[in-house]
C-alpha cells in the first residue's frame, strides 16, 4: 500500500496498551512520511511482535492497513501518554531527560524485551533505523546499540573533542557517539538504569539517561556494539553562544564519572566494539571555520579568568595558556596533551567543587574555542590529514593522559604538577 494512503489520524482503538515486546520513543520531529514508513518496517520483523510507539502529537494511525497480511507479521501500536511532554522554553536538557526516562519506564511497564529511542533526523532511512535498532536486541545478542555517523568536519565537535575520547580512555571502549541520542537498549539494561533511580542514585542526584547509559553498560560488562546510521542533521553551531550547552552536556557525563570511579579506575587499554551495518561516507566535505573570533574569545578569557582557572588548573598549565595566548590567530595551535590535561582538571574541579559547578563549566568554553580552532587550523595545514585520523590521534593522548587523571583523582592536593 502506498504511504500516503495510510491517514495521519490519532489511532482508531482506544484501549490501552497492557504489554509490548518493543517499546519506540519517537523524540525527533519527524515527517508522517517518516514515521508512516517506520510503523510499516518495524511490522516486517518476525515473530509476531507487539510493538508500542511513543510519540507526542498525533500519530499515524497504526491500523492493519499497514502492516503485513502474514500470521506471523508483528503489530504496531501508538501509545503517547507514555511519553513525557515538552515544557517550556529553557528546559530541552531537562526535558529530554525526562523524554528518555519515561521511555524507559515505559518498556518496564509494558514488560517489553527491548527500547530503542529515536532522537535524530537522519538524511537517509530514517524510516528504518527503528528495525535497525530493535533487531539486534531482540536476538539477544547485545545489551546496548550506539550510533555511529557520518561525520562532518565540524559538527559534533563537543562529542568529538571531549565526551567520546573521555569516555573511550576512561572506560575502554571506543565509540564514536556513546552519548547517542539514538540508543537501542535491552530489558536487562533499562532494568539496572531503572534500578538506580529507584535506590536514589538516579535522577535526584543527577542522573541523565544520555551520560549514564553507556558507562552503565560498559561498568556493568554488558554487550555493546555500534550501528552505522548514516550522516545526522545537525542545527548550525553557534560558537559565540556555547556556554550553556557546554555546561548541559558535561555536567551529567562529569557526575558519571564520579559515581563510576571504582570501575574506570580499572580500566587499562581501550578496545573496539562490533560494528553493525557498512560505514557512509561523507562526500564533498570542504566546510572551513573563521576561527578570529574564537581565538579572540579565549585570549580575552585568558586575561578575566586568571583566579578562576588556576582554582581548576595547575601552575604549568596556566603557563601554558598565556604563552597560546600571545600567539596571533592563523598561528594558534593548543597541543594535544595540553587538551587532555585542561579536560582532566576540569572533571576533576567538578569532583571537588572549587567553585559553584555552572560557574566551573562555563569557564570551560573559552578553553573549548580554542581548541575549536587549533583543531580547524590542523585541518587547514594538512589537507591530506581526514577529520577522523586527527580525532584519533586526540583521542590517544586522552588514553596516554589518564595515568595524570588517576593520580590527581587519588591524590588531588598532593599531584599538582
Amino acid at each position: 500500500m502506498a504511504t500516503n494512503s495510510i491517514p495521519a489520524s490519532p489511532p482508531e482503538e482506544a484501549k490501552p496498551i497492557e504489554s509490548a515486546d518493543l517499546v519506540i520513543g519517537i523524540l525527533a520531529d519527524l515527517s508522517p512520511e517518516a514515521v508512516t514508513t517506520m510503523c510499516q518496517t518495524l511490522g516486517t520483523l518476525p515473530g509476531s511482535l507487539r510493538i508500542a510507539v511513543l510519540q507526542n502529537g498525533d500519530p499515524v494511525n497504526p491500523s492493519p492497513a499497514n502492516r503485513s497480511a502474514t500470521p506471523q507479521s508483528s503489530t504496531v501500536s501508538f501509545a503517547p501518554s507514555l511519553l513525557a511532554k515538552p515544557g517550556g522554553a529553557g528546559t530541552a536538557p531537562l526535558n529530554m531527560a525526562a523524554a528518555y526516562q519515561s521511555v524507559f519506564a515505559a518498556g518496564e511497564k509494558l514488560g517489553s524485551r527491548a527500547c530503542c529511542i529515536l532522537a535524530s533526523r537522519l538524511e537517509s532511512e530514517t524510516g528504518r533505523s527503528a528495525y535497525r535498532l530493535a533487531e539486534p536486541l531482540l536476538n539477544g545478542e547485545l545489551d546496548l546499540v550506539v550510533p555511529r555517523y557520518a561525520r562532518h568536519r565540524f559538527e559534533g565537535l563537543l562529542n568529538s573533542s571531549i565526551v567520546a575520547p573521555l569516555m573511550r580512555a576512561l572506560y575502554g571502549k571506543r565509540l564514536s557517539n556513546p552519548m547517542g541520542p539514538d540508543f537501542g537498549v535491552s530489558r536487562r539494561l533499562v532494568q539496572r538504569l531503572v534500578g538506580r533511580e529507584r535506590t536514589g542514585r538516579g535522577a535526584a542526584n543527577g542522573l541523565h539517561p544520555l551520560a549514564s547509559l553507556t558507562p552503565l553498560a560498559l561498568c556493568e560488562n554488558l554487550h555493546v556494539a555500534e550501528l552505522h546510521l548514516g550522516t545526522r542533521s545537525y542545527p548550525p553551531p553557534d560558537w559565540t553562544n556555547t556556554a550553556s550547552l557546554v555546561a548541559e552536556i558535561l555536567g551529567p557525563v562529569f557526575l558519571d564519572i564520579e559515581r563510576n570511579a571504582a570501575c574506570w579506575q580499572r580500566m587499562r587499554v581501550s578496545a573496539a566494539v562490533p560494528a553493525i551495518g557498512e560505514p557512509v561516507s561523507v562526500q564533498s566535505d570542504t566546510a572551513s571555520l573563521d576561527t578570529s573570533r574564537l581565538v579572540e574569545s579565549f585570549a580575552l578569557a585568558n586575561r578575566e579568568l586568571q583566579e578562576i582557572w588556576s582554582l581548576i588548573l595547575p601552575p604549568s598549565t596556566l603557563v601554558e595558556l598565556r604563552k597560546l595566548s600571545r600567539l596571533r590567530s592563523e598561528e594558534f595551535q593548543m597541543p594535544d596533551d595540553v587538551w587532555v590535561r585542561i579536560v582532566y582538571d576540569f572533571a576533576l574541579a567538578h569532583r571537588l567543587r572549587p567553585i559553584n559547578r555552572d560557574h566551573l563549566l562555563k569557564s570551560m568554553t573559552p578553553l573549548y574555542l580554542g581548541w575549536v580552532a587549533s583543531y580547524a587550523h590542523d585541518l587547514e595545514r594538512d589537507n591530506a590529514v581526514p577529520p577522523d585520523q586527527r580525532l584519533e590521534r586526540l583521542a590517544g593522548a586522552f588514553e596516554a593522559g589518564k595515568p595524570y587523571f588517576v593520580s590527581r583523582w587519588r591524590w588531588p592536593d598532593r599531584f599538582n604538577p
